[in-house]
């Protein structure tokens, strides 16, 4: 298999760190984002979307979208499982997974779309221009904050994000977490102390470096 992928993609480091969970180490393919590479002809014959990160398996046939890629990987190395065993974890953990990525990791995304002078006429990822909507920015960014809370009451409760074991779903609150903190300058409020736990605990784990 080989994994196109940016270093620079929080979404890339998604599956990097599903990959190291998993101990695969399918061949990393670097996608420049900064030079466009991802516009180019020889990546749009690879992806039409002209978005990271792709799996690529050794048929030829390409598999986008994070979620879809994980859910692949689990399915074809099934242990350690990140999605859940039975129907109820399964359900359980995609949730959660859903919740955080729409609540959290894509409102982070809008914000710093919607602002970065860079990104004028990119303000949503793929093959069209989109120019941004700054009004957007205040919206996401509280988005996210809510969503910091929102996981603080839940990991009171519970020692990962989707119940007892590590998942996917805290693979993306990690990333989430992370991408936040860089991209809007939103860390984890000290006041959100079993979110802070739940972070310090994941981030000491070998595959958050992925």
């Amino acid at each position: 298999m080989k994994l196109y992928h940016a270093t620079s993609s929080p979404n890339s480091r998604r599956v990097r760190i599903l990959l190291a969970e998993k101990g695969l180490t399918p061949t990393l393919i670097p996608v420049d984002l900064g030079k466009g590479e991802q516009h180019g002809d020889a990546y749009r014959a690879i992806n039409p979307r002209r978005v990271v990160p792709v799996l690529v398996l050794d048929d030829g046939m390409v598999i986008g979208e994070v979620p879809v890629i994980g859910r692949y990987l689990d399915d074809i190395h099934p242990s350690p499982s990140l999605f859940g065993t039975t129907p109820v974890q399964q359900a359980v953990i995609s949730m959660w997974d859903r919740r955080i990525e729409q609540e959290g990791f894509a409102s982070v995304m809008e914000a710093i779309r919607n602002k970065a002078p860079g990104l004028k006429s990119r303000a949503i990822a793929g093959p069209h221009d989109y120019g941004q909507i700054p009004a957007l920015v205040e919206r996401s960014t509280q988005r996210v904050k809510n969503l910091f809370a929102d996981m603080n009451a839940r990991l009171a409760e519970a020692p990962y994000a989707a119940g007892e074991s590590f998942s996917v779903a805290d693979i993306t609150l990690l990333v989430t977490v992370d991408f936040a903190a860089k991209a809007i300058d939103l860390p984890i409020p000290e006041e959100l102390s079993a979110l802070r736990r739940w972070y310090d605990a994941v981030s000491m784990r070998a595959s958050a470096a992925a």
